[in-house]
């Protein structure tokens, strides 16, 4: 597979990478109702997001409210809030540095600045991938930590929600696609860095002296 492929590769994955984060940010699933004990039968259930809970009863329908307060919410949701808007516009950002750094278009002349701006937007989905990984973590680990406390009622406890693992997908795709942006672009600067040179042969004239024309 040629680098400009694997640019390429890397790429399509930052985008999928970067569409599962505005995905998993818009989701209402984050946390969703434990069926443990006396919650086995129950007839709704409970999704919590990052901008909205959900109420979902047993016949089907759906209640959503976005939440009236920003101030008043939880750290963890104030900081996702933040960090995978932080992060969609960055992806945005790392989506047109690649573009235009690519082996593919013509928007730079070919050369040491244009592998630089491609390895410029894969760190930028590098970066984006441990951002995004931050309130994936502390979500999953409040979720765990209040599932088996004792002290918490069935009633409130909570188990991680399909956004969380669309979150971490994304992270994946992400980090593996900037990586690949960043070696295959590392790779072909080192090709690219060692000029070739050209040595024209040693023939000897009829007086048994080198011609000296071939020589710079």
């Amino acid at each position: 597979m040629t680098s400009a492929a694997v640019e390429i590769l890397g790429l399509g994955l930052g985008i999928l990478g970067w569409v599962g984060v505005i995905l998993a940010c818009g989701l209402p699933m984050w946390q969703v109702s434990a069926f443990i004990d006396v919650n086995i039968v129950v007839a709704q259930n409970i999704w919590e997001g990052l901008w909205m809970n959900c109420v979902v009863q047993s016949t089907g329908q759906m209640q959503c409210k976005v939440y009236d307060s920003i101030l008043a919410l939880p750290p963890e949701v104030q900081a996702g809030r933040a960090l995978t808007v932080i992060v969609a516009l960055l992806g945005l950002v790392a989506l047109m540095v690649t573009v235009v750094g690519a082996q593919c278009t013509n928007c730079i002349r070919p050369g040491k600045m244009k592998s630089r701006i491609v390895i410029a937007g894969g760190a930028i989905y590098i970066l984006c991938g441990v951002l995004v990984l931050i309130p994936l973590c502390w979500f999953a680990n409040i979720v765990i930590s209040d599932f088996y406390d004792p002290t918490v009622p069935s009633s409130q406890k909570r188990e991680m929600g399909a956004a969380l693992y669309i979150g971490w997908a994304a992270t994946a795709l992400l980090l593996f696609g900037g990586c690949l942006i960043c070696c295959c672009s590392c790779s072909q600067r080192d090709e690219t860095s060692f000029p070739v040179k050209y040595s024209a042969p040693r023939r000897p004239t009829s007086n048994g002296e080198y011609d000296k024309k071939n020589y710079v």
